[in-house]
């Protein structure tokens, strides 16, 4: 028993042990993550792009109408729309995952 007065530290050290935890248990989560993909489209699928869950992108295809068609200026504003989209989709599956191990509790930096 804790001297009256240190009877919080016993919460502290059990927060300490939680977090130590969830750090073991990113590392794992990391690895998972890089067999995991999303796809980013845009343009109604004219532009889609394939990004791991490490948030790099793994392949993009691009409608071969478009490249036809000369319009240089909107298939680079497509390709940008479909890697941000990618982007987004890749981060918010890493979210979804850190909110498993952190029971739902959101962590500044963690999982927002």
């Amino acid at each position: 028993m804790l001297p009256k007065g240190l009877g919080g530290l016993g919460d502290f050290a059990n927060m300490m042990k939680n977090l130590n935890e969830i750090r073991n248990n990113m590392d794992e989560i990391k690895e998972e993550l890089a067999s995991k993909t999303v796809e980013g489209s845009s343009g109604g699928g004219l532009v889609t792009v394939i990004m791991n869950g490490k948030q790099e992108m793994v392949s993009i295809n691009i409608d071969p109408n478009i490249i036809s068609a000369g319009d240089q200026p909107m298939v680079e504003t497509l390709i940008v729309a479909a890697v941000n989209d990618g982007i987004t989709k890749a981060q918010n599956l890493l979210k979804y995952k850190m909110q498993d191990i952190t029971g739902g509790m959101d962590i500044p930096g963690l999982t927002s």
